[in-house]
């Protein structure tokens, strides 16, 4: 099972906010044995996103998306979502029992505008947030978070424990690397090729660095006991080429 995540918002494509979803969404996947296969980043562009969503809803992909859910003008999420499945928008009851509950000691608080943030796509299914219990939603293996970290976080972790629990092996992945000197990437491809197709269940990377010096950082990264292997078959393959390596670090 793949996992994708959604990132939208103009202020992260414009420099105004530093992404941090990415990140911590490979680190919360990671911590749980799993691994993170695609992200897209989107501006509030209500087609861009009705489009993106059309297309992620007809896979199997477990999807994160972030931002957009709330009810200001640059919104665009919780209507794109609808558009995508082809259902109406609604006020969804548990939703509202939850932004209800949030102004309990306040009634007058419960105005439209915040009623508006409980409109889900029909079908949909709340997650709730720890936070100040506006939830997000559920829709066909996607779970729309907002934007704000402190918020969408542990409602991801939520969703994760929840339910995909039984996918959880933390440990399953591993990932080591070496660092070669004076040899071009070029000269690594045979060697890397070689070491994919004879270790199964894992992937082979280089990372090329030229600051403060030049040098290439060559790895895998998959099961364990598949990584120590190909870690052997590249370590055994480079000094054969006679370029010298080095442990990381």
């Amino acid at each position: 099972m793949n996992f994708g995540a959604i990132i939208i918002g103009d202020e992260i494509l414009s420099g105004k906010r530093k992404d941090g979803h990415l990140a911590k969404t490979i680190e919360t996947l990671g911590a749980r044995g799993l691994q993170l296969a695609w992200a897209h980043y989107l501006g509030d562009d209500p087609q861009l996103i009705t489009d993106t969503l059309r297309r992620t809803f007809a896979g199997d992909d477990v999807v994160f998306s972030f931002g957009g859910i709330g009810a200001t003008p640059d919104d665009h999420t919780r209507a794109a979502a609808a558009r995508a499945a082809g259902v109406a928008l609604r006020l969804h009851p548990d939703a509202e029992a939850e932004i209800r509950a949030r102004f309990a000691d306040n009634p007058a608080g419960v105005t439209p505008q915040r009623l508006a943030m409980g409109e889900f796509p029909e079908g949909a299914e709340i997650i709730p947030n720890p936070y100040n219990r506006i939830p997000g939603f559920s829709y066909r293996r996607h779970y729309f978070l907002p934007g704000f970290p402190e918020m969408a976080w542990p409602m991801m972790a939520w969703v994760l424990d929840s339910h995909y629990a039984h996918l959880s092996a933390p440990g399953s992945i591993a990932e080591s690397s070496i660092i070669v000197r004076e040899a071009g990437e070029s000269q690594l491809i045979d060697l890397m090729n070689d070491c994919q197709k004879r270790h199964s269940g894992i992937k082979v990377f280089s990372l090329p660095r030229v600051q403060p010096e030049r040098y290439i950082e060559l790895g895998v990264r998959g099961e364990p006991g598949s990584v120590a292997q190909a870690m052997a078959h590249l370590k055994r393959g480079v000094s054969a080429l006679g370029f010298p390596w080095g442990e990381p670090g």
